[in-house]
């Protein structure tokens, strides 16, 4: 088992970049939104500190760096980044630059991704249309622009079509879901292989039970599509990379369900689709 670090969140959640803000303003900084974390001078030098922390900390159990650490896969530089403020996408994209730079300035070896949705932007006018909805291509993100940045190894794109303008339709069908999966999956393999020249990493992907739209028994068609259009790939050797459903839990753990828990004790069938699929790496 190797482990994906995730630096930063962009939402709230265990404070995400909001948390930056909070201590700047206390700071007496003149910040007006939480888009400034991504420009601020001094928010950002209090970002390259946590990550410097977060780097170089010692592994009390093998007195390895993190760093140095093998059971550290990859580092990631935010959670589903957003910067409204600036559609274009200029202020994210020198973050990520400069963000990238400097992770790599303390490690050169473990790998680095992102971690975008996957949302195209105005680099490239001709695949807004295959974004969930036209508001995806106005948040700041730029999935081919953002991946040419030195330093990044993996692409990363997301999977939510619970989330769709079309699932919230009351004609919304399964095969709706599943051709968007297809679609958009397909199109970020073949970027990745084509226009990036690098392995592409399935960051999250899940369904939510939670209001009770969808049942266990979509929610493993869904996975087995996702599993199916990835492993049809690596086996054709176009990619490399991997699939991660969101997410995985312990029964005592059902407290902090989000709606997209996947808990084996009570979902046996799902363990299955789970352990097929990676049966089919091994292969």
């Amino acid at each position: 088992m190797r482990l994906i670090l995730s630096l930063c969140n962009n939402w709230e959640d265990y404070g995400g970049k909001a948390q930056y803000i909070r201590w700047g303003q206390e700071a007496g900084l003149d910040l007006t939104s939480e888009d400034d974390f991504f420009s601020d001078p001094t928010i950002k030098s209090y970002y390259k500190a946590f990550v410097k922390a977060v780097l170089t900390r010692t592994n009390t159990i093998t007195n390895e760096a993190y760093k140095d650490d093998p059971t550290i896969l990859a580092w990631e530089l935010i959670n589903e980044p957003r910067c409204h403020s600036d559609p274009s996408g200029d202020t994210l994209q020198a973050w990520i630059e400069e963000m990238a730079s400097y992770v790599k300035s303390i490690d050169p070896v473990h790998l680095l991704e992102i971690g975008v949705e996957g949302f195209y932007g105005p680099s490239t006018p001709e695949l807004l249309h295959v974004n969930p909805d036209a508001y995806s291509g106005t948040v700041g993100t730029d999935f081919i622009r953002n991946h040419r940045a030195l330093g990044i190894d993996l692409a990363s794109v997301h999977i939510y079509s619970d989330t769709c303008p079309f699932a919230r339709l009351p004609h919304s069908v399964e095969d709706s879901h599943l051709q968007f999966v297809n679609t958009w999956m397909q199109q970020h393999i073949d970027d990745s292989a084509n226009l990036l020249g690098m392995p592409i990493l399935i960051g999250e992907f899940g369904v939510s039970l939670k209001d009770g739209r969808f049942g266990h028994e979509f929610r493993e068609g869904f996975m087995e599509t996702v599993y199916r259009i990835f492993s049809t790939s690596w086996k054709s050797g176009v990619i490399g990379g991997g699939c991660l459903v969101w997410q995985l839990f312990p029964d005592s753990a059902e407290h902090m369900d989000d709606g997209y828990a996947v808990i084996f004790a009570k979902s046996p069938s799902t363990l299955d689709v789970l352990a097929n699929h990676s049966r089919t790496l091994e292969c």
